[in-house]
């Protein structure tokens, strides 16, 4: 039996992120952007092992992404820098103002083995990049 957790997600930008956004290729930017931050309660109750990464479904999209626990979130929240993963998660739709919804995502976050998609690979499931 598959152990997921319902979450909400939120996002925003984080200082890792700041101090590497003029490298957006660079493994910096990829370890901050790719991460996803959880309650200890959460994260215990998916019963993930060191070196599995979560996968993280909405109604719009699914990404892997590397846990980390985050003792300030509440239980059912889940924090995902705003970027190209985060991206895959909210909608098309931005009410008229140009900006999608990066807060009050609904989603759903289990334990996965798959690895976290570079940034490259994550473009090219959309068509978006060539290598």
């Amino acid at each position: 039996m598959v152990v997921s957790v319902k979450a909400i997600m939120i996002s925003g930008r984080t200082l890792g992120q700041g101090a590497a956004c003029e490298a957006k290729m660079s493994p910096d930017y990829f370890r901050e952007a790719s991460s996803c931050s959880l309650s200890q309660a959460d994260l215990r109750g998916l019963g993930i092992s060191p070196g599995e990464n979560l996968e993280v479904t909405s109604e719009h999209g699914t990404v892997i992404l590397t846990p980390q626990e985050d003792r300030g979130l509440d239980p059912g929240l889940i924090f995902i820098p705003m970027g190209p993963w985060a991206n895959c998660l909210v909608g098309p739709d931005t009410s008229g103002c140009g900006t999608p919804q990066y807060k009050g995502v609904h989603v759903e976050v289990k334990v996965t083995t798959f690895p976290v998609l570079a940034i490259r690979e994550l473009f090219g499931r959309f068509g978006g990049t060539r290598t």
